[in-house]
C-alpha cells in the first residue's frame, strides 16, 4: 500500500471529497475510504468493518484521521435508527479504538483524530420562539438532540471524549454548520427567496463554506496533539453583537441588523432584488475556533457581500464548493436534499 499519512472517511461525500481534493496541496497524502466508489475514494469498505480498518492502520503510516463518514439528517426518513447507530456510533468507535491501538506503534504515530460533528447536535437548544431572543449558540450550550441523527452524533462525541481519556488519543471535534449546495429542505424558506439569496444570509448565522471547513480541519490536525481534546463550532463568524436587544431584533425583524453590517448590504440587495428573512432564531458563534485554532474563514457574510458588490456574482461559494457541487445522499430521489 502507498505510504499514506491521512485517513479520510466518507471520501465520496461533500466534505470527504473536498478534503481529498485539497489535502495534497497542504502537504498530506490522504487515503479516502467510503462504502461508495468515487473519483476520490481509494478503498471501498465500511467503517464498521474492524478488520478493514485495522488493515489500513497496519498497512500504512497513518498519522491523521479525519472522520467525515456519517448518516446525515437527510437519511432520517430513509434509514432505520439501527442503521444510524451502526454507522454513527459503532463505526466511530471502531475508528477510535483502532487509532488508539496504533498509538506509539512502530509505523503509526497518531497525531490527530478529527471528528466531523454537526451543529444539529444542539437540537432543542435552537428553538427560540417568535418574540424571544434568538439563541446564541457557543460551545457552552448543552446539546438537546431531537432526532436520531443528533442523538447518534452526540453519542459519538462522547465516545471521542472517552477514548481520549482512556488512551490519550488526540481528538478534536468540529461541529460544522450547514455547507451543502443542495436547496433548503424547508419548503417555506425555499419558496421565499432565491437559493443564493438564502445561502448568503445564512453565512451571517448558520452556514460555512466548504473551503473554510477544510482549513479548520487542517488546523485541527496540526494542533490536536497540543490541545489533547477540544470541541469547536465551525461556522462563518456572525456579524452581530451578543446582547438581548440584538437577539430579540434578529428573531422578530432582522432586516435592519443585516443592513447595518455594511452599506454594501443594502446596495447588493436592492440591485439583485433580494429579500430578507422574517426571523433568525439562532446564531452560531465560532469565535473559540478563531482564538484557539487560529481559524480565519474567508467566506464571511461581509466579505461575500463586498465581493458581490464588486461584481463577483457567485462569490458566496468557493471554487472548491462549486467543484464538489450537489452530491445527493441516495441512489434515488427521496426528497429535496436527494434530488438527482
Amino acid at each position: 500500500m502507498q505510504s499514506y499519512d491521512t485517513l479520510v472517511t466518507g471520501s465520496a461525500g461533500h466534505l470527504g471529497a473536498a478534503l481529498m481534493l485539497t489535502l495534497p496541496s497542504l502537504g498530506y497524502t490522504p487515503l479516502g475510504i467510503d462504502i461508495l466508489p468515487s473519483a476520490t475514494t481509494d478503498l471501498v469498505g465500511s467503517i464498521t468493518d474492524r478488520n478493514f480498518i485495522r488493515g489500513i492502520f497496519e498497512g500504512s503510516d497513518i498519522k491523521h484521521i479525519v472522520h467525515a463518514a456519517t448518516l446525515h439528517k437527510p437519511h432520517v426518513e430513509s434509514h432505520s435508527k439501527q442503521e444510524f447507530v451502526d454507522t454513527n456510533i459503532t463505526g466511530t468507535l471502531v475508528l477510535l479504538e483502532e487509532a488508539a491501538s496504533a498509538l506509539g506503534g512502530e509505523r503509526n504515530q497518531i497525531e490527530s483524530f478529527v471528528f466531523i460533528s454537526t451543529t444539529s447536535a444542539f437540537g432543542g437548544a435552537l428553538s427560540a420562539k417568535p418574540g424571544e431572543p434568538a439563541a446564541w449558540i457557543d460551545e457552552n450550550v448543552t446539546p438537546k438532540p431531537r432526532n436520531i441523527y443528533g442523538v447518534t452524533k452526540v453519542a459519538a462525541e462522547d465516545l471521542c471524549s472517552l477514548i481520549h481519556k482512556d488512551s490519550g488519543l488526540p481528538v478534536v471535534i468540529l461541529r460544522t454548520s450547514r455547507f451543502f449546495n443542495e436547496a433548503d429542505d424547508d419548503e417555506e424558506r425555499r419558496d421565499a427567496m432565491d437559493d443564493a439569496n438564502l445561502k448568503v444570509l445564512e453565512l451571517a448565522y448558520r452556514r460555512c463554506d466548504m473551503e473554510d471547513i477544510v482549513s479548520a480541519c487542517d488546523l485541527a490536525m496540526k494542533k490536536a496533539r497540543k490541545l489533547g481534546f477540544a470541541r469547536y463550532i465551525i461556522s462563518a463568524p456572525p456579524p452581530f453583537a451578543n446582547d438581548r436587544d440584538t437577539l430579540i431584533a434578529l428573531n422578530s425583524d432582522p432586516r435592519e441588523l443585516f443592513g447595518n453590517v455594511h452599506p454594501g448590504v443594502r446596495e447588493v440587495f436592492e440591485r439583485k432584488g433580494w429579500k430578507h428573512l422574517k426571523r433568525v432564531d439562532r446564531v452560531y458563534d465560532s469565535s473559540k475556533a478563531a482564538r484557539e485554532l487560529g481559524w480565519e474563514p474567508k467566506f464571511t457574510f461581509k466579505n461575500v457581500i463586498l465581493s458581490i458588490r464588486d461584481g463577483k456574482e457567485n462569490a458566496w461559494l468557493s471554487e472548491l464548493g462549486r467543484k464538489i457541487g450537489k452530491k445527493g445522499y441516495h441512489q434515488t430521489t427521496t426528497g429535496i436534499y436527494t434530488t438527482r
